[in-house]
């Protein structure tokens, strides 16, 4: 935990009470327990303040000789201007990114764009929390494999890169443990993984992808 300390000041007394409280929300969070999630360095130039999480969603023993797979992995940052950004219309802004390996006809859907944001606000409105200003893409690209790679299945990757303004509360933070949750949601959805009831429960529902095969360790 000390490291994660090293991301979000220099010295905690600089650390402005709502960001902190914000960041300790970040920590103490209940997740799924297919999700693995560390402390990473926060980019210093979006906001005078910052706090960054990579994540991954882990199928243990998946590979080929028993080792670990990660179905799903991203990246969340919480960033805080404490004199407000207009373009965020507000003073927190949460910048993620979510991305995974699909079956090439999953990822063949011309559906596919529009129903990976529906996943994206569906868990938010799911964990019922209130935010604003929401932007992103949805990419995908397929690969395929040629010369002595030949033997190599064709592989399609999505990625969803997404940002949105988290409402603050009474105290001037936001719930920041239930928007890591709804990303870590986002994050299963894209991994194929079935729906998971949490403590507190989500509310609503999500259209899930069909169950599918792991990427392939290289």
């Amino acid at each position: 935990m000390a490291a994660a300390h090293e991301h979000l000041a220099d010295s905690a007394d600089e650390t402005p009470i709502p960001f902190r409280q914000a960041v300790e929300a970040l920590r103490a969070a209940r997740l799924r327990p297919e999700i693995e999630i560390d402390p990473t360095p926060a980019p210093k130039r979006l906001a005078p303040f910052a706090y960054a999480l990579e994540a991954a969603v882990v199928e243990p023993g998946a590979g080929p000789d028993g080792e670990d797979v990660d179905l799903a992995d991203g990246r969340l940052v919480l960033l805080y201007n404490p004199a407000g950004d207009d373009a965020w219309q507000g003073t927190f802004r949460v910048v993620t990114l979510a991305r995974a390996e699909l079956e090439p006809e999953m990822g063949a859907d011309p559906l596919l764009p529009e129903v990976s944001w529906s996943w994206l606000t569906g868990a938010l409105e799911a964990r019922e929390v209130d935010y604003g200003e929401p932007s992103g893409t949805v990419t995908r690209a397929a690969s395929h494999y040629f010369g002595g790679l030949a033997a190599r299945e064709p592989a399609t990757q999505i990625e969803i890169r997404a940002s949105w303004t988290p409402a603050e509360g009474p105290d001037g933070a936001p719930d920041m443990a239930a928007h890591l949750a709804a990303w870590c949601d986002l994050l299963c959805q894209v991994a194929g993984l079935p729906p998971a009831t949490l403590d507190p429960a989500p509310r609503g529902g999500v259209v899930a992808l069909p169950q599918r095969r792991g990427p392939k360790p290289h």
